[in-house]
């Protein structure tokens, strides 16, 4: 193989029914709509696989590179855990309406039904705009028969925890939480590969031909954890470390406010993604710069283990435990 290397790859731009212009307003993306939803930065989603965009692997597929070499970019522990999977989905999103409520399901549910991983996922918020929030799981605990009562009578909205939001917050979401981003938020997911949504209710919207979302009521209603769950992340900011806000068997997320210089050192046993959520940094590798923006995703493949990251810049830093 060439010689391996920071990766960036072409981001993977999806229209939405709600989304806006704040992918290239805040993040600098080469939208050409009003409603692009999301950039998915980093995947291997069947038909929305990652293609390299920087240095001699462009243009080369993130699929083969990990079929050609899998330990150097996955790491050991990753590919003896998955195979030549990559196990997590990266995007940012631009909510400019509210996204529809849905639910994902666990991986037990998603293997049977799906053949699929489940969708464990995190939200960083990058951006909000004054009174934006989110709706994440049931006020109080429910149950199937109170939430199909409330879904017929369109009163929904009564029973579930509407959370209001401001940048830096983080939301963890375990699958089985009903869920949806509120309109005016720009957000950084991660999550376990996987594009199986429930959609529950989508606000009775239509398109420009008056036809609705479909939507997946029965198949959420054994999806759904009716508990009240406790979804916000508090985390320390302490500048030039690792801080940990996300600890799960699907991954670890820490955010490292960026203020000058950290030197870092891996074992090359998981890949490690770094997501620019503001500022900017250089990662010194090999002789070589490499240079970031807010709004940059990069790959490190798991046979890069010594670094360094330069600027000022929070940065959040994902890798498989």
């Amino acid at each position: 193989m060439k010689s391996i290397y920071p990766l960036q790859f072409e981001p993977i731009l999806k229209e939405r029914i709600w989304g806006g212009e704040k992918l290239k307003t805040v993040l600098g993306k080469p939208i050409q709509s009003s409603t692009v939803g999301e950039s998915w930065e980093l995947s291997t989603v069947e038909g929305d696989v990652s293609v390299v965009a920087n240095g001699e692997l462009k243009g080369t597929s993130l699929m083969i590179l990990i079929d050609e070499s899998p330990n150097e970019i996955l790491g050991t522990a990753v590919y003896a855990r998955f195979g030549k999977q990559f196990p997590l989905l990266f995007k940012y999103l631009d909510a400019r309406e509210d996204l529809s409520i849905q639910v994902h399901p666990n991986d037990a549910l998603a293997k049977e039904r799906h053949n699929s991983f489940g969708k464990t996922e995190m939200w960083y918020i990058m951006q909000a705009d004054e009174d934006a929030r989110i709706i994440v799981g049931f006020k109080e605990k429910s149950n199937a028969e109170e939430y199909v009562a409330n879904l017929k009578n369109k009163t929904l909205l009564s029973i579930l925890d509407d959370v209001k939001v401001k940048s830096g917050d983080v939301f963890f979401l375990e699958t089985g939480t009903v869920h949806a981003i509120g309109a005016g938020l720009v957000v950084a997911e991660i999550q376990q590969t996987s594009d199986i949504t429930y959609r529950i209710y989508d606000f009775d919207r239509v398109d420009a031909q008056g036809n609705g979302r479909e939507l997946h009521i029965d198949l959420a209603l054994d999806a759904i954890n009716y508990d009240k769950v406790d979804t916000y992340k508090n985390y320390s900011k302490e500048p030039n470390k690792s801080n940990t806000v996300v600890d799960c068997p699907y991954f670890t997320t820490n955010l490292i406010p960026l203020d000058g210089e950290v030197k870092v050192n891996k074992n090359g046993e998981t890949f490690t993604v770094y997501m620019c959520v503001e500022g900017s940094f250089e990662l010194d590798y090999n002789g070589m710069k490499y240079s970031y923006k807010k709004g940059d995703t990069v790959l490190i493949p798991a046979e890069i283990k010594a670094f360094v990251l330069s600027g000022k810049a929070s940065v959040l830093e994902i890798y498989i435990s």
